[in-house]
């Protein structure tokens, strides 16, 4: 998500007032009031919803009345967009947004640009600095970053509200992720929120209906964007009302850089191109290829009316995130890999504090809804 946030703004487009599908999520009418999450409008879902789309069609076509009935590409005229098919998809591009070039860059916006490049070039240097030590200090944060952090902690807890915690577990998890430094968890899971709230719409902070590259990266680089589609961080009054993750928000890029000087006094340049270079850029690119390759490859279970798939090498890289169809249907569960054979690192890890206590109210979808959503095309891997 994004890595360096703004101040919140105002709306400027005014939301559609949408039903929401779910009343477990933490953004359903029924729990808006407990979450204090002080919402203008109710939040749906997804905002193509309001298209029907037979659960009976093949993923292909249903892709292709999707975009039809959204307004993005013509159903029988694919080749008239501007940006053409997705390589090894049926995804059509509507247009592709321009995010580099013909538009002026704000203070933050070259600020993102410029973490996510140091990054990558930092991590450039890893063959120069390379030691088992680093290479481990790295796998380990990994885990620390992107399962607990990430994963388990911004989006399965924070986003969703899938389980609880108690508090001194949930900022553990929680300070975790605000070093993997893609942002702090107000403005992460603001914007990750309103992804399912308009996903694959025009108001989607990350779609690939905008283009592949789009939602995997350049979104985090048009920073009012988001404030132009959705309005600023209104959907998260349950965090904005804690002190800590106030805090976090106000002292966000601080947390980042005590981990580098931290390794760098550990163990000199290695763990600091490992444990920050390296490990960043990696856990980077896995929680982006949830916002993009899982909208585009991959094969759909259940009836989202998105272009949300379930992709299983995504799933093993990312802690289970790559089961992507089955979180867009059940968006408050707590387990993506819902058949026994699919991998969910993150799933084992709330079952296992659920064991011992520490993880209680762990939502799973039943049969009934199960049922609701299903397509008739089996169980896609």
């Amino acid at each position: 998500m994004g890595l360096l946030q703004a101040n919140p703004k105002p709306f400027l487009l005014a939301p559609r007032r949408l039903p929401i599908r779910s009343s477990t999520h933490p953004t359903s009418f029924s729990n808006r009031q407990k979450l204090n999450l002080n919402l203008h409008p109710p939040i749906q879902h997804n905002a193509l919803r309001k298209f029907a789309v037979p659960n009976s069609l093949p993923g292909k076509n249903r892709t292709s009345r999707l975009n039809a009935a959204a307004g993005f590409v013509g159903a029988s005229e694919p080749e008239a967009t501007s940006g053409g098919r997705i390589l090894l998809s049926d995804v059509v591009v509507k247009r592709k947004r321009r995010v580099f070039s013909g538009r002026k860059w704000s203070s933050l916006d070259i600020g993102t640009a410029g973490v996510v490049l140091a990054m990558h070039l930092l991590s450039l240097l890893a063959p120069f600095y390379f030691s088992w030590s680093a290479l481990w200090v790295a796998v380990s944060l990994y885990v620390v970053t992107g399962l607990f952090g990430i994963t388990l902690s911004f989006h399965r807890n924070l986003s969703h509200r899938s389980f609880k915690l108690s508090k001194w577990l949930e900022y553990l998890f929680a300070y975790c992720g605000t070093l993997a430094l893609q942002g702090n968890p107000i403005d992460w899971v603001s914007t990750h929120r309103y992804h399912h709230q308009y996903c694959d719409s025009e108001r989607d902070p990350h779609s690939p209906l905008e283009g592949f590259w789009f939602s995997h990266t350049s979104w985090l680089f048009d920073t009012d964007s988001i404030v132009q589609r959705c309005g600023g961080p209104n959907n998260v009054g349950d965090l904005q009302k804690q002190p800590f993750y106030r805090f976090l928000q106000s002292t966000y890029i601080a947390h980042p850089i005590a981990l580098a000087v931290l390794l760098y006094a550990l163990g000199g340049v290695p763990f600091l191109v490992w444990g920050m270079g390296v490990r960043i850029v990696w856990v980077y690119h896995i929680t982006w290829l949830v916002n993009s390759a899982c909208h585009v490859w991959g094969k759909q279970a259940w009836n989202t009316g998105d272009l949300s798939r379930n992709n299983w090498w995504v799933a093993v890289l990312a802690f289970g995130e790559g089961w992507h169809n089955n979180h867009h249907a059940f968006e408050y569960s707590a387990r993506h890999g819902l058949e026994w054979w699919q991998l969910d690192m993150t799933w084992y890890v709330v079952r296992l504090l659920q064991v011992l206590g520490l993880a209680t109210d762990v939502k799973l979808p039943n049969e009934a809804q199960k049922q609701r959503l299903a397509l008739n095309m089996g169980t896609a891997s």
